[in-house]
């Protein structure tokens, strides 16, 4: 990838995505009243355009997934050059759809146990950036440390390549998964109803972001909230919409600030430890 696209595609990015939330935000349904231009905004696009070169150190990271599937012998290092392996053993010769499902299932499952792992001990400290935005809004999802992206990418797809799926799959279905993460940061006050418990929901990921006591260390799911409701950490109460997002650290306002605190927080953690978001799960 050029340069020249690691910047383009940001920009389109930030076009489409901002224009189409925009809309979706201030014309069809708000949750409360922001400013465009809110605190953090800027730190935000910053994020948005260093995604793609942080995307690039991601898929560097499936060497060694990739490393065990020739150590298998399931696949040649040709097949994988060329982009046609296409799983192994049963599970690759279930119809695509099917796949697809399982992905979606297995995917969602080991995000919920990874989110979980990063709100406890050690690991909260990066996670805590993303967590810092006191305006929830699509551009707030944005906001990641680049350890947390990379580890939790690393959670998600190394089982579903070694348990055998068909890669492609997964591929196909990133960009869905990841609009639907951005969605469901955006400033509305939409719980999917009936569905509310089946789907996550805006408001469903908003309490995850909320400071009020009740809301601390539950909705963990990324797509299906069912694991919260087995693992006892989902919270939605009715008719009551979150409002005050943060948390209770006081973090650095700038980029670079936000990706060293974590590692200062880790060198410094026996003298002065960080006070964690709650409970640990």
């Amino acid at each position: 990838m050029t340069v020249q696209q690691l910047l383009l595609r940001p920009l389109i990015g930030f076009l489409v995505l901002g224009t189409f939330f925009f809309l979706l935000e201030r014309a069809i349904g708000q949750a409360r009243p922001q400013r465009i231009l809110r605190e953090g905004f800027w730190v935000d696009v910053l994020y948005l355009f260093i995604a793609p070169a942080i995307k690039m150190l991601t898929r560097i990271s499936l060497i060694l997934p990739a490393s065990l599937l020739l150590l298998l012998g399931v696949t040649t290092p040709e097949l994988l050059r060329a982009s046609q392996y296409h799983g192994f053993g049963p599970v690759s010769h279930q119809p695509i759809w099917l796949q697809a499902v399982e992905i979606f299932l297995l995917g969602d499952l080991s995000g919920y146990w990874i989110h979980r792992l990063f709100h406890t001990g050690r690991w909260w400290p990066f996670h805590s950036i993303h967590h810092s935005s006191e305006a929830v809004d699509w551009l707030a999802a944005t906001r990641v440390h680049p350890v947390n992206e990379l580890l939790d990418k690393i959670a998600q797809v190394t089982p579903v390549l070694l348990i055998g799926f068909n890669p492609t799959v997964t591929m196909a279905f990133a960009p869905l998964v990841t609009f639907y993460a951005i969605y469901l940061h955006a400033n509305l006050n939409w719980d999917n109803g009936p569905l509310r418990a089946l789907i996550a929901s805006p408001v469903f990921h908003r309490w995850h972001h909320s400071k009020e006591a009740g809301a601390r260390n539950k909705n963990f799911a990324g797509l299906f909230p069912i694991w919260d409701i087995l693992f006892k950490t989902y919270y939605m109460p009715k008719n009551v919409f979150p409002e005050v997002f943060g948390i209770d650290e006081v973090l650095p306002k700038s980029f670079s600030g936000q990706v060293w605190a974590p590692f200062a927080a880790l060198f410094h953690r026996a003298r002065a430890p960080l006070v964690e978001r709650g409970p640990r799960p």
